[in-house]
C-alpha cells in the first residue's frame, strides 16, 4: 500500500496541477500555500497534487528563474 506524501514547511515540491515548482510556505484550511522558487506570489494548491521535487527538478527550476532575470523577465 502506497502512502500520501504530506508536504512539511520548506519543502521544494511540484503542484502537478498548475505544473509548477514551490517552497511550502504554509498550510491554511485544506490547501497548501507555495511560493515560486524565485520568489513572487503565493498559491494555494491541493496536498493530493503535490509530489516532492528531485535535486535535477529543483536545480532545473533554480536555472529558469536565473535565465528569466538575465533576460530581464519577471520570474
Amino acid at each position: 500500500m502506497m502512502t500520501a506524501y504530506e508536504p512539511r514547511l520548506g519543502d521544494l515540491v511540484e503542484d502537478t496541477g498548475g505544473k509548477k515548482v514551490g517552497k511550502v510556505m504554509g498550510f491554511i484550511g485544506l490547501y497548501v500555500q507555495l511560493r515560486p522558487v524565485g520568489g513572487g506570489v503565493e498559491w494555494d494548491a491541493k496536498p493530493e497534487k503535490l509530489r516532492p521535487v528531485t535535486v535535477a527538478d529543483a536545480l532545473s527550476a533554480g536555472v529558469a528563474v536565473a535565465n528569466a532575470r538575465s533576460r530581464g523577465e519577471r520570474a
